[in-house]
């Protein structure tokens, strides 16, 4: 096959995305195609100009210059040339190719359910809203699509109003080798060492960013009820980003605030060995396009608490402990606070049996999120897409 991924440009760090689209392109090339990545050139972008000024130069390097470039590109191609997608986002580009064999794909669609005032959690503005319903527009012209979750699939559907002619589930595969610790005792040493901090109790672990649906403050509300109910001492770690400032005011005004650790710029290393370590990882996002960190975690032998909404649910399966939404009215928010508290002091009673089942079911369940069997899915779709 010949395959053109469309990819995020690099100058407005969508990182996470750009690493997406490299995995598909190198997946595709070990299986012999021939794959192009196109991308946007920071041309305008480039210029020496106020920052503000900097987001509209983008724009013109991506919806002006770029599609001028597809289109000369495009005549260059084989005519049994698929188009992707990368993201839905990029659906501004869908209708350069509407035409042509294409596929996209879908990750999550909570920017798109935010501009249509959907999600309190995350008010958009006039210029936010208009911004979606042109990326709306655009890939609502493509046929083909491949999401990540069902979730993610059943929302595309509602969007689009209808049926696409093909429509697949493929989930994503991890891209670690993310294990079981070998020896907890060997691995909390390690980690110490790394950290400088006391680790040998164990501790409570969440990984993520600080976008409002990871929902890192509930991590701290959960944390703080769960000292107070059991007068307990464990340590939590939370990994990811410099922590924005709604989540320092509650680091602030919490009375456990000397074991709450915000760990900054680590390794992808570090991070694997903190899943190895922790005693227990807990997850309360309010919405996802599919939740990584829940296999990760699983897939290295830690028991998982997460939110008991879909894809939450989706990718933990049986395997893990369930929570309420964290509720969007702050008068709920304590006696939310207060039950999840009781699901995490649950998991961490449990005895040594009863921690290796749940261990079991998570590795059993991780086995559905394998790279190369995820890359062999996309590549059977690719390949029936070009008919």
């Amino acid at each position: 096959m010949n395959i053109v991924f469309f990819s995020h440009p690099t100058f407005l760090g969508s990182l996470s995305m750009i690493r997406y689209a490299k995995w598909l392109a190198d997946g595709m090339e070990k299986r012999g195609h021939d794959v192009q990545i196109w991308i946007p050139q920071a041309k305008c972008y480039n210029l020496p100009v106020s920052k503000k000024l900097k987001k509209w130069l983008g724009y013109i390097d991506q919806y002006v210059i770029f599609p001028i470039w597809v289109k000369n590109q495009i005549k260059k191609q084989p005519e049994k040339t698929l188009y992707v997608l990368t993201d839905h986002a990029l659906g501004l580009w869908a209708p350069l190719i509407k035409n042509n064999l294409h596929v996209v794909h879908c990750h999550d669609f909570l920017a798109q359910y935010s501009a249509m005032n959907q999600i309190p959690e995350n008010p958009v503005g006039w210029s936010g809203r208009k911004y979606q319903s042109y990326i709306k527009k655009g890939f609502s012209k493509s046929r083909n699509f491949i999401s990540i979750s069902e979730k993610t699939r059943q929302d595309l559907h509602q969007l689009l109003g209808t049926d696409p002619v093909v429509s697949e589930v493929v989930y994503n595969g991890l891209t670690r080798p993310y294990i079981p610790s070998e020896n907890l005792k060997s691995t909390l040493s390690l980690l110490k060492k790394l950290t400088n901090i006391d680790l040998s109790a164990g501790y409570i672990l969440h990984v993520g960013g600080n976008q409002w649906n990871k929902n890192r403050k509930g991590v701290i509300e959960i944390y703080n009820k769960w000292r107070e109910t059991f007068d307990k001492k464990l340590p939590l770690l939370l990994i990811g980003p410099f922590p924005n400032e709604p989540l320092i005011q509650a680091f602030a005004v919490s009375a456990f605030n000397e074991n709450i650790h915000f760990l900054t710029d680590k390794t992808d290393d570090f991070v694997c060995l903190a899943y190895q370590g922790a005693s227990a990882f807990i997850f309360p996002s309010l919405a996802e396009g599919f939740g990584w960190p829940i296999a990760e975690s699983m897939a290295s032998g830690t028991p998982v608490v997460t939110t008991n909404e879909a894809p939450m649910t989706e990718v933990a399966g049986n395997a893990a402990l369930f929570i309420e939404c964290r509720p969007s009215k702050e008068e709920k928010v304590a006696d939310w606070a207060t039950a999840s508290a009781h699901v995490i002091e649950t998991v961490l009673s449990y005895d040594c049996d009863k921690r290796k089942q749940l261990t079991e079911k998570g590795l059993k369940n991780v086995k559905r999120f394998d790279s190369e069997k995820t890359i062999e899915k996309i590549e059977t779709i690719y390949a029936s897409i070009l008919g």
